[in-house]
This record gives C-alpha cells, structure tokens and sequence, in this order.
C-alpha cells in the first residue's frame, strides 16, 4: 500500500498525471481505490491516510493535486480536511466520496471548499473520471439548493478562524491548537474570541454545535 511520499515533484514536472491523496478511515476503501487508480494511467496515488490529522500534517511534504476524502473521518468528519484546505496556497481539490445521504453533505461541502461530491451508489468509474475533471478545475456536484449555502454564517469567518472552529469541533483544547498551528495560546484566544462575536455565540459549545449544524 502506498505511504505519503515526501516532497513529490515540483511544479511543471514532466508527469502529467494527476497526483491524488486518499483519506478514508477504511482499510477496504483503500485497497479498492488504490486498485482502480493503479490500473488507470490518469493517476498516479501519491499517498493514504486513515485519519484528517495525518492528512493535514502530511501537506507540506507532499504534492498533490487532488485529494479524494470520506465523509465521516476523525478527528470528526471532512469538514476538517476542508476547512484547512480553504485559504492554503496550492492546496489540492477534494472530491467527497461518502455513503452518507441526503441534501444536507453535499451543501457542507460546497460551502467548506470541497470541489465535488460523489456517492459510493455511483459507478467506481464514475468516481475516477470526476477525480479528472476536478483536476482540470470543474466543480461537480448534485442538484443543490445554493441558497442553503448563502445563508450558512460561516461565510462570515476568516481562514485562520475557520482553521481554530475545525479544531474546537475536534475536541482540541487552546492549548493544543496553538501548538498545532505554532501559534501563541494568546492568538488562540484572539480568533476564539472573534469567531464567537461573528458567530453570535458565548463560547465554544454553542459555536461547535453551529459549526456541526451549517
């Protein structure tokens, strides 16, 4: 099975394959995509990981241009991954591919950033040939109801504030973020305090539970 492999190849390589991340906290998932990217000269599998917290540590050495991601994966579910995505320079697109149904995934994941969402009742084929189109910098997505979107008030958070409310919904203390982001406890304490304000919330509790429900 293939790791993260550090650095990768610098931009304009003469590989023109798309290089694609896979995180997915399912051994089975794994192994099936990774037989179907292998047999498609299109891509080339740059590297698997189970969990959002070693995907997101794994982007500065690794180049990528497209990550395919479940839903549901710790530290509790893709919005994570999106959220530390938004904002990063030359960040990879992700493709949502999940088994989770209804209206209410794919309008998180238009609105944290994600380029596409596929649903694993689709084709495995399908999934790749979106992957593809994803790279080349198209959107795909079910019918949605865009004003769903429009109204979530996380539009209002800067990326740095998007990053500390991903890290609140995991279960992070202040103390852990800081050391994550290498930031001060007191800079914590900054963007806390203003994605409370924007939020309209008294602490974090009630801006998880936001997070979680736009």
């Amino acid at each position: 099975m293939p790791s993260p492999e550090p650095g990768g190849q610098p931009s304009g390589r003469s590989d023109t394959r798309i290089r694609v991340g896979l995180a997915d906290k399912n051994p089975l998932i794994h192994a099936a995509l990774t037989h179907l990217l292998d047999r498609d000269g299109r891509f080339e599998l740059a590297g698997i990981w189970s969990d959002g917290d070693a995907f997101v540590n794994a982007l500065d050495s690794t180049v990528l241009d497209v990550v395919v991601s479940g839903w549901i994966i710790e530290p509790g579910d893709a919005r994570f991954i999106l959220d530390h995505l938004r904002g990063r320079e030359r960040a990879p697109r992700a493709v949502i591919y999940t088994g989770a149904v209804g209206e209410s995934v794919p309008v998180h994941v238009m609105a944290h950033g994600g380029a596409a969402f596929v649903p694993k009742s689709e084709q495995p084929g399908r999934l790749l040939d979106v992957v593809a189109e994803v790279a080349e910098g198209r959107m795909i997505f079910p019918y949605l109801d865009v004003r769903n979107i429009d109204r979530s008030p996380l539009t209002t958070l800067t990326k740095r504030e998007l990053d500390v409310l991903a890290e609140l919904a995991a279960g992070r203390t202040n103390k852990q973020i800081a050391q994550a982001h290498r930031v001060s406890l007191n800079t914590v304490k900054f963007h806390t305090r203003n994605l409370f304000g924007k939020l309209g919330v008294r602490n974090r509790s009630q801006a998880v539970a936001l997070y979680l429900k736009s």
